[in-house]
């Protein structure tokens, strides 16, 4: 049975890191986007504030500080995923609010938030691969 499946466990090793890596970028990346984005259309009518009072309610942090700093990193970190630019810095922040909208939001969505530490953590580890903007400076960003 082992020799049988060699040949495609040989093809699996031969998954490239720059296609996994471009993947990830996108996924978790077109993920935070969209949330910023939600939050930027609602923050003239005071949805986005209204959510971070009445639904996010986070311990650490009033609303009033919360709602825009969220806002700030989902508008931010995914254009650099995006980009592949300063990548393991950028998906290590948002790994961070994985990690805070999981212990004080949504507890009970580990399923969703274990997907996305895990992009997020491969990001981290290997970087952005070779489509990236990392990848033409050199590696020096990450």
């Amino acid at each position: 049975m082992t020799l049988a499946l060699a040949p495609l466990l040989a093809l699996f090793q031969r998954i490239p890191h720059d296609l996994i890596a471009l993947l990830a970028r996108i996924g978790i990346g077109a993920v935070f986007l969209r949330s910023g984005l939600l939050k930027w259309d609602g923050w003239a009518d005071g949805t986005t504030l209204a959510l971070f009072r009445e639904e996010y309610r986070l311990p650490l942090l009033p609303p009033e500080l919360a709602a825009p700093l969220a806002m700030a990193a989902e508008l931010s970190l995914p254009p650099l995923l995006l980009l592949g630019l300063a990548t393991r810095f950028a998906a290590l922040g948002l790994l961070g609010m994985t990690l805070v909208i999981q212990l004080f939001v949504y507890p009970n969505a580990f399923d969703t938030h274990a997907t996305w530490a895990v992009a997020l953590l491969y990001l981290i580890r290997q970087g952005a691969g070779m489509v990236s903007v990392d990848r033409l400076l050199g590696g020096r960003l990450g």
